[in-house]
């Protein structure tokens, strides 16, 4: 069944949680998000910070981490490591600020992980909307930010994001953002009035590019260090709202190993339409290997598409590629006849699991 994109009837009857619909609203959430980080509780770490460790997996929390390890790539002076699985490095120790993320709050990968932060003394602060997380950090006495629920986490990404970035604010880690978070929540706002389902195919490049990848495997590559992990973010995303398997990788480092498989034979490279992620920071040699990684693939694969990120701070440049990247595997579910919400494998795994399979 294939679904005429511009029918926002059909849309809505479709999408039965309001994807579209939520995503349209990141501005005010981001707006929301960004009021949220600036009421962390008082009993904050106070100890020296030698480095940072994020608990956290899945949908809107590792790739808030992600985002954020890409944002303040060249400005943040301690290491910050996303820890996604359910032990922890040896070197957490009481100079390690360990952030424990879970939306849901029942994740047992970051559940597991935490207990092992807390027994190596870490300093700790927690983002979480509930569940066993919350009620854990609160027998402990650690701070906690409570968000709001009730959504997909990775729909999310406003309210683990920002209020992380505000910790790292309060921390006195990073600079004041206020500035760069406004510009943000703006172009979000007028981006929406791009990519939004009221704006018909023809004008709009979210839907545009959706028809474009329909029946080939997805291949986003970002660039090291700023776009990397939005290469990453679509390639989840093409997972969780498309439910489709996507790949993603990062130049140079493509370019040591991957780009071999460029000569596979053409019948293989044409089920693959590749999208490349521009950014104004981009240096000079990444845009020449953009350029001949293009020209090469060009004759070879199914499409190739260059998309630059907008706006003027890179907070909101990096921000304005991710909310494409979402609008777009939001689209690519709908033309297709499928509901963006569930995942039904993500639920499966969870039964099997609690059932000890």
């Amino acid at each position: 069944m294939y679904i005429d994109l511009d029918d926002l009837m059909a849309l809505q009857q479709l999408d039965s949680a309001g994807a579209l619909r939520d995503t349209v609203d990141y501005s005010r959430q981001f707006a929301e998000g960004w009021e949220l980080a600036q009421k962390w509780p008082q009993n904050l770490p106070a100890g020296e910070i030698r480095k940072i460790i994020v608990l956290a997996t899945g949908g809107g929390s590792a790739a808030s981490v992600s985002l954020l390890q890409s944002y303040l790539f060249d400005e943040l002076r301690v290491p910050m490591v996303l820890n996604q699985g359910y032990t922890i490095p040896a070197w957490v120790d009481a100079n390690t600020l360990a952030v424990v993320i879970s939306h849901s709050g029942n994740t047992e990968e970051i559940l597991s992980a935490y207990t092992q932060a807390i027994d190596g003394g870490a300093q700790i602060a927690v983002i979480t909307a509930g569940g066993q997380l919350q009620a854990l950090a609160r027998e402990k006495g650690h701070p906690v930010l409570l968000v709001p629920g009730g959504m997909m986490p990775r729909i999310a990404l406003g309210y683990i994001f920002l209020p992380l970035l505000g910790l790292l604010q309060r921390l006195g880690l990073v600079p004041d953002k206020t500035a760069e978070v406004k510009e943000t929540i703006a172009l979000l706002k007028d981006l929406a009035g791009h990519y939004g389902p009221e704006v018909p195919a023809k004008d709009n490049l979210a839907k545009t590019m959706a028809m474009e990848m329909d029946g080939y495997i997805p291949v986003i590559y970002g660039s090291l260090p700023f776009t990397d992990a939005i290469a990453w973010r679509w390639k989840n995303q093409m997972g969780e709202n498309s439910k489709l398997i996507a790949m993603f990788n990062a130049i140079p480092s493509l370019h040591h190993d991957e780009v071999v498989g460029w000569d596979a034979p053409s019948a293989y490279l044409k089920h693959f339409y590749f999208t490349f992620l521009r950014d104004a920071e981009d240096s000079e040699k990444i845009r020449r290997r953009m350029a001949t990684s293009q020209e090469i693939l060009r004759r070879r694969a199914a499409g190739v598409r260059e998309v630059s990120s907008r706006g003027h701070s890179r907070l909101a440049r990096l921000f304005s590629l991710v909310y494409l990247g979402d609008f777009i595997t939001l689209y690519l579910a709908l033309a297709r006849g499928v509901d963006p919400t569930p995942v039904e494998v993500i639920d499966l795994f969870k039964r099997k699991m609690a059932a000890g399979e």
